[in-house]
């Protein structure tokens, strides 16, 4: 049973929250603050985090901005303006996803189930694929580990279904919309900027330059992955 850590200082949208997704399965923890929020990491131990952005004290970018730090669990945001430009510093500063006010308990549990789906990214028994180099890079799909320049990269779920999304097929563009269905399982075209900020915290963590090595911009088209090698 997934446990779900709801941080939400409206107490009515925080039990309907956490009473829909028990519904669905989940075991739930509710609480109002980030401080809380932040101290029940250890002793909860949450699959996904579901922050509200808007919070009493320290506010939701930082307790997002805190969570990643020490920890790479999946964060959710809820946001009441689906355009508001704190959802695009929540997105750069570490969610991997996020959902509008009011939340429906059932989107907010596909969205749930898509970021665990994201972080059991290993190939099935019996594909145990050798690690891949790339330049400095070493992506090992059967461990889930990636390294540069020997030293371990952590990657939050979404920057890691990114990375070997793009990996697995070197030099091929992927449009915005191609990455959004295969690493966020999303439809739609409004959640482009996921993918422009996760791939913006991939390149920070692999020490990506102004001309990157590993995860290419194709102007008009989208992305593609670079072996390492120096190609433009």
């Amino acid at each position: 049973m997934p446990r779900i850590l709801i941080v939400e200082d409206d107490s009515i949208v925080r039990q309907a929250v956490r009473l829909g997704l028990r519904h669905q399965g989940h075991e739930v923890l509710g609480v109002e603050t980030g401080e809380e929020g932040l101290e029940q990491l250890g002793p909860f131990r949450p699959d996904v985090v579901v922050l509200d952005l808007m919070l009493p004290g320290i506010s939701g970018l930082d307790v997002c901005r805190r969570i990643r730090e020490r920890d790479q669990v999946p964060i959710i945001m809820v946001t009441a303006r689906g355009d508001d430009i704190d959802v695009v510093l929540g997105l750069e500063t570490g969610a991997d996803d996020y959902v509008v006010k009011p939340v429906q308990a059932r989107v907010l549990d596909a969205r749930i189930r898509a970021v665990l789906r994201r972080q059991d990214a290993s190939p099935p028994d019996g594909a145990r694929p050798r690690p891949e180099t790339h330049g400095d890079l070493v992506v090992d799909r059967a461990g889930l580990v990636v390294t540069h320049r020997g030293e371990p990269v952590t990657l939050a779920p979404s920057e890691l279904r990114l990375l070997l999304t793009l990996s697995a097929s070197p030099g091929q563009v992927f449009s915005r919309q191609q990455l959004l269905e295969a690493v966020w399982e999303h439809s739609y075209h409004g959640d482009i900027r996921l993918v422009d900020a996760c791939v913006k915290r991939l390149r920070n963590k692999l020490g990506e330059g102004r001309s990157p090595r590993y995860v290419q911009t194709v102007r008009g088209f989208g992305y593609r992955f670079g072996t390492g090698n120096g190609i433009a």
